[in-house]
């Protein structure tokens, strides 16, 4: 098993390579780039000062030549993707176009931020799916089951961008029962202990609530399914014949095999610890990884976006791993080889 998760850690660089050196290939074909958009605000200060022409000779070749420099368009991708590696390996991410400042440092100071919603996020999804999962399966075709299963889908069913939009609209813009928005208060610094935990509370209550509701439905009906399929099992019949009570046999027998699924997806969802949705950062002004790649993206910052695409690749490979690591964990038949 050493040997085994050894290996899949010793793919994560080659695979890393092959998908900064793609996307690193792609900025440097799709129109639009920081180049393109610094040749239109130059030609249109031009003709803005009154000039008849159509912008052309509004900046000079040496002034093009140190465009090219400085957003490095000077070197052939594969040479440029080389030296951005290069600078990778040193610890320098290269700076943003948009903020002016270090990459890596940017990105560090939103990491906390999506970490924050994200660990949150995770715990109450599995704290609250998990036992309502044994209790539906139990309690199967029953009212409680109906009137849960109604509910989780319902939240299913919504987006978590359209829930938020609304519940901004209604109970923060018009009860004034929430923030707005932001992920803690202006006054946030100048608050006690309970103060700050009191005012993040307040501040985040509506964001969670956006981001747990859409996975409540696929974990509850993971954890239901497999524990039902597990208690038909011929192996949970014959210990309930043998005197061991339900209760045991559900806890110490079905429970643990019907656990191997959610570790699976648990493992799937650790990039999203960090990674964060840009939808509900963006309804709730949130300064988080989610955000920063879609501005990123959009606005044509690509030392930030292989910043993003890197530290989001490497966590979606660790979570894979991790996924491996739990399902051994959990079920002793598993071996790798």
């Amino acid at each position: 098993m050493r040997d085994y998760f050894l290996r899949r850690f010793l793919l994560i660089p080659p695979t890393l390579l092959g998908i900064t050196l793609i996307v690193f290939l792609i900025t440097r074909v799709v129109p639009g780039g920081p180049l393109e958009r610094s040749l239109i605000e130059a030609q249109m200060g031009d003709m803005g000062g009154g000039r008849a022409d159509t912008g052309r000779g509004a900046i000079s070749e040496e002034q093009m030549a140190q465009l090219k420099a400085y957003y490095g368009f000077d070197q052939p991708p594969v040479t440029a993707y080389l030296l951005w590696l290069k600078k990778i390996v040193t610890g320098d991410f290269g700076m943003s176009y948009r903020f002016g400042e270090p990459v890596l440092q940017i990105i560090m100071d939103r990491i906390p931020v999506s970490l924050t919603y994200g660990l949150i996020t995770l715990f109450l999804v599995y704290a609250v799916c998990i036992p309502l999962g044994v209790i539906k399966a139990i309690k199967h075709r029953t009212p409680i089951d109906n009137i849960t299963s109604a509910l989780v889908f319902t939240g299913y069913a919504i987006p978590g961008y359209a829930l938020g939009a609304i519940l901004v609209v209604y109970l923060a813009a018009r009860l004034r029962w929430f923030p707005m928005g932001g992920f803690t208060g202006r006054d946030f610094d100048d608050l006690s202990l309970f103060g700050k935990i009191g005012d993040f509370a307040h501040h985040a209550a509506l964001p969670l609530f956006c981001y747990t509701v859409g996975s409540f439905a696929l974990v509850t009906l993971l954890m239901k399914n497999h524990l039902m399929d597990n208690l038909a099992a011929d192996f949970i019949r014959t210990a309930v014949a043998k005197g061991v009570s339900f209760r045991a046999a559900v806890v110490k027998h079905a429970l643990r095999n019907s656990l191997i699924p959610i570790a699976t997806h648990l493992g799937q969802q650790f990039s999203l610890l960090v990674t964060g949705s840009f939808l509900i950062e963006t309804i709730f002004d949130i300064n988080g990884m989610g955000l920063l790649g879609y501005t990123s993206v959009t606005d044509r910052d690509y030392p930030t976006v292989m910043g993003v695409l890197l530290i989001s690749s490497m966590l979606i490979l660790i979570g894979h791993i991790l996924s491996d690591v739990l399902v051994a964990i959990i079920d002793p038949r598993v071996r790798f080889k």
